[in-house]
């Protein structure tokens, strides 16, 4: 039997290997994926499908499933839901377009939480400092379907934040998907709604659906006021 001191050292192929593997390389990779995700959104805006509408050859249920999966891709690049809920209004009406948002919603966070998990998770854990990534991390951890739940009925943490911050705590998959599906239900249909009725912006339905953007939204900036006093209050 060869003596430790005597057994050769690892060739350069297993050391790569090695680096390859760990936690920052990883991380690394889920850097440079998106940013290069960030990067074909510029370049090809898909914002354009507001203006320049949908491809006439795309039609039914395709172009509704095409829809869903390019809004998954465009979630996980950072394009803003509001754009894509009103797009989907816009594009098929309420009655299609709420369940291709919604799909695509839930597609979304589902790519953003599996690229955390698997790329980030190991790296960034360790790094988990401060009050409010602590309680964050703790509250999806032991909480984790009422906490997102209440996270995606309220849109006051923006989307790809919370689905990188619940990929590095401990909660599950099916928790994490199906608070997302059903929590987004609200705000994305008011999106869409508004996004199908925005040819007249006087109807009721228009201004109803508006109406509920802006009060969820002033809800969820007084939520989050009142749990930064209460931190702020613990600290002192």
């Amino acid at each position: 039997m060869l003596d430790t001191a005597t057994r050769p050292a690892p060739g350069i192929a297993v050391r790569c290997s090695r680096a390859l593997r760990s936690p920052w390389s990883r991380f690394a990779l889920l850097v440079a994926v998106l940013g290069a995700a960030g990067t074909l959104v510029l370049l090809y805006e898909p914002q354009r499908l507001l203006s320049e509408g949908w491809p006439a050859r795309l039609t039914g249920s395709a172009a509704v499933v095409l829809f869903a999966l390019a809004y998954g891709v465009c979630a996980v690049a950072f394009v803003p839901r509001p754009l894509l809920n009103l797009g989907a209004g816009a594009l098929f009406g309420t009655a299609l377009g709420l369940p291709a948002a919604l799909a695509g919603t839930v597609l979304g966070a589902g790519l953003a939480f599996g690229l955390g998990r698997f790329l980030g998770q190991d790296a960034l854990r360790p790094l988990l400092r401060g009050r409010w990534i602590e309680a964050a991390d703790g509250q999806l951890s032991r909480h984790g379907f009422r906490s997102m739940l209440a996270v995606r009925l309220f849109p006051g943490v923006p989307f790809a934040a919370a689905n990188y911050c619940a990929a590095i705590s401990r909660m599950g998959w099916a928790p994490f998907l199906l608070a997302t599906g059903l929590g987004s239900i609200p705000n994305t249909a008011a999106y869409v709604v508004a996004g199908s009725r925005a040819s007249s912006p006087t109807s009721p339905i228009f201004l109803v659906a508006m109406g509920f953007i802006v009060l969820t939204g002033v809800g969820a900036s007084i939520v989050a006021w009142r749990k930064r006093d209460a931190l702020r209050g613990k600290d002192a």
